[in-house]
């Protein structure tokens, strides 16, 4: 691949540090002071690079590798050929993000769009707003009036904070993104597009057989280092508040309706939506495309597959999976099922056939 512009290399870290750093042992001392520059997958990597691996299945990738270090664990080191060190770590993902992190510091929220620094020219910060020192507000940016932004956040280009919405410290605010009726933490990432505190969908039948809107006058509150994806819509509550609880991640493309409330740590994956006045727990992760249905409570330490139907409460602890979504056991149990009788009815096909 070609020198990548966008993300470029580290001016380097001893790989001794680096071990240090990520909580990995580095199995030969000897090449502590091998600076290491960058991130890449085993097959292309070079002298310069740390990557990681996890699985046996990928050990082909290990011929074309010319990595500086290797990141794994014991069941994974012996196959790693001689000429590359391993630094050496139960929990080889793990370390391979925190590497990234050093080595790659720009890739981890997004980027400036200009050079400026500061209120920019073109951007508009109503007078009554209150901008601690170091915030930046990149052009065509609207921060509205009584809106209060703590140090060090940045609010990017086209990006709109409404009227009396408070930010806290260290946040970004990508480009495109929209936050009103909100009250946001510190150290959260909000990237481009997202559209936070916007009404909820609310209606009660009408008198001549159409549909009248529900006032919505809720908030919505988002505890520190919350990331948010781009186009993830979050809904302010009613009358109670939308809450997003700390260290939650949010993929792109997801809804949360109003009175929603997630927990601590939670990961939602990309085309979720949750419908309104769902309670989620703590630990919980959601996958992709899956729905949750509203007025219900899912339990800490939850995890639903990809793209189930979550019709009712779930217990804590509980794995589950499916349409309607029921314990993964069952799920599987009734999948394994229906591959038998497909297969007997194909069998059955091709012997109608034969006579």
């Amino acid at each position: 691949m070609e020198q990548n512009w966008f993300f470029p290399p580290h001016d380097g870290i001893r790989l001794g540090d680096l071990a240090d750093r990520i909580g990995a042992e580095l199995v030969d001392a000897a090449v502590a002071d091998r600076a290491v520059l960058s991130v890449a997958p085993v097959y292309r990597a070079k002298p310069g690079d740390v990557c990681y691996m996890l699985s046996r299945k990928s050990r082909a990738e290990l011929e074309t590798c010319q990595a500086s270090a290797i990141i794994c664990d014991k069941t994974i080191s012996p196959l790693v050929p001689s000429h590359i060190p391993v630094l050496l770590t139960a929990r080889p993902h793990t370390a391979f993000a925190l590497a990234g992190t050093l080595l790659h510091e720009i890739a981890m929220r997004p980027a400036r769009n200009t050079s400026l620094k500061g209120i920019a020219p073109g951007a508009f910060v109503d007078p009554t707003a209150r901008l601690e020192d170091d915030v930046e507000v990149e052009p065509t940016a609207v921060v509205g009036a009584g809106a209060e932004i703590g140090r060090g956040t940045r609010i990017a280009a086209g990006a709109v904070i409404g009227p009396g919405v408070r930010i806290g410290r260290d946040c970004t605010i990508a480009a495109g993104a929209s936050i009103l009726c909100a009250l946001v933490g510190n150290s959260v990432i909000i990237h481009p597009g997202a559209r936070i505190g916007q009404d909820g969908f609310g209606y009660a039948p009408g008198p001549k057989g159409g549909m009248i809107k529900i006032v919505q006058v809720g908030r919505v509150i988002i505890q520190d280092h919350v990331e948010i994806g781009a186009n993830t819509t979050i809904d302010r509550g009613t009358m109670d508040d939308t809450v997003i609880g700390e260290g939650t991640k949010i993929d792109n493309l997801v809804q949360i309706g109003h009175n929603v409330r997630i927990g601590r740590y939670c990961g939602i994956v990309s085309q979720v939506g949750i419908a309104g006045s769902t309670k989620i727990g703590d630990g919980v992760m959601i996958g992709g495309g899956s729905g949750v249905n509203g007025h219900i409570t899912i339990g800490d330490g939850v995890q639903i597959a990809a793209m189930s139907g979550v019709a009712a409460d779930v217990p804590a602890g509980e794995r589950y999976g499916g349409i309607p979504a029921r314990p993964m056991r069952d799920f599987l149990r009734d999948v394994a099922e229906m591959a038998m009788r497909a297969g007997d009815r194909q069998k059955k096909k091709k012997g109608g056939t034969n006579e």
